[in-house]
């Protein structure tokens, strides 16, 4: 006769299939010092990365928090504040002010995209289009997406200004983030 199965003994091997389960902090990249948790939505952990507190305020200017803590998915392309740096100095003062939020709304939805696509997706849609994928933003207007010979994936926007993803698949519990290095432009 088997002997009988202790609580102890179902609580320890359930406890282990549950490790198994679960995605551990260290697999995510960490962004801007602070540790990218899955378990966390888009603003959650975009709020603790000290590369992204200018997008953080725009996404607060434009209205964009609610969105972006709801279910999703969305793939966000996230520029870094040197990103933003980039830009003509006093564009970001000036897109963040009240009259200036449908500008600023259109071009944050352009960093956007429907759905949880991570670097393995956007390099199968890739391969499958010549090299290149192409996608389409919240906002409406395309994205392209290719790699260059060094394996260094960019994207081009539709004004032919482009940006390297600088960090690839940093899962959120409502899509994923790839961090950017220049603020894309509709």
């Amino acid at each position: 006769m088997p002997k009988a199965i202790s609580t102890k003994m179902i609580l320890a091997v359930s406890g282990a299939l549950l490790a198994l389960n679960t995605v551990p902090a260290s697999a995510n990249p960490m962004v801007g010092g602070a540790a990218m948790y899955p378990t966390k939505d888009i603003i959650d952990n975009a709020v603790n990365s000290k590369d992204h507190t200018t997008l953080v305020a725009a996404v607060k200017a434009a209205g964009l928090v609610e969105t972006l803590k709801g279910p999703g998915p969305f793939t966000v392309f996230a520029p870094t504040d040197a990103a933003f740096k980039k830009l003509p100095a006093g564009t970001v003062e000036t897109l963040v002010k009240p009259e200036n939020k449908t500008t600023l709304t259109g071009i944050l939805t352009y960093h956007v995209v429907p759905g949880r696509l991570t670097a393995a997706d956007i390099a199968t849609m890739a391969k499958a289009h010549m090299g290149k994928a192409e996608l389409t933003t919240v906002q409406g207007e395309k994205l392209t997406a290719s790699k260059d010979a060094k394996g260094k994936w960019w994207l081009t926007d539709a004004k032919g200004g482009k940006a390297m993803i600088t960090i690839a698949d940093v899962m959120q519990s409502n899509g994923v983030i790839h961090v950017v290095d220049t603020v894309l432009m509709p």
